[in-house]
């Protein structure tokens, strides 16, 4: 990462995931029936790999407030605590329709066929697409998960052909509109 440009979309990147943006919208609010703000996260959304035996099922999620002018949402959910010297992207889906109001429980497959339609999955850290659970190093202090939610001022991300989630960071930095972030946390 010498080049400008990438320490650009790294730097964006870590912001945006980190909750420093400007960019926010009172009253947008996202929360989880599975996982509440601040607390530990179940085994049934923990990676099934790696050494962790969770059920690596994504949570059920909901947010409601999105701010005027949202055209499509982008969730994120990032591991700032991974020891990669960039953190560690969990899930990442772009170009959620604005009319959506949440994501079902399980809807993070591989697949994303429980996605509302026109959703886009990019490839997480795993190097897969798809929602992939906490596994962080046995020992470690427990790393903090951020889920967000963007809404964003743009109907779809044009993202190119195999985008990795920092490309998908980027993007959504320059379409945002506003967030709503809650963290919770998950050790071993």
């Amino acid at each position: 990462m010498k080049t400008p440009v990438a320490a650009s979309l790294l730097a964006i990147a870590l912001s945006s995931a980190a909750g420093t943006s400007t960019a926010s919208a009172a009253g947008f609010n996202l929360a989880s029936p599975d996982i509440a703000a601040h607390s530990t996260i179940g085994a049934t959304h923990a990676f099934n790999s790696w050494g962790c035996t969770g059920g690596n099922v994504s949570p059920r999620l909901e947010w409601s407030g999105a701010p005027e002018g949202t055209q499509s949402f982008a969730l994120t959910v990032y591991d700032p605590d991974a020891p990669t010297g960039s953190g560690f992207w969990h899930w990442v889906v772009v170009n959620i329709p604005a009319t959506a109001t949440g994501l079902e429980r399980g809807a993070g497959t591989r697949d994303g066929q429980s996605l509302p339609a026109g959703s886009v999955q990019v490839p997480t850290d795993f190097g897969v697409p798809g929602y992939g659970g906490p596994c962080p190093p046995v020992g470690d202090t427990p790393h903090r998960y951020l889920f967000t939610l963007h809404a964003l001022k743009t109907p779809k991300l044009e993202l190119p052909e195999h985008a990795t989630a920092a490309v998908a960071g980027f993007m959504i930095h320059f379409n945002v509109i506003g967030k709503s972030s809650f963290t919770a946390t998950f050790g071993r």
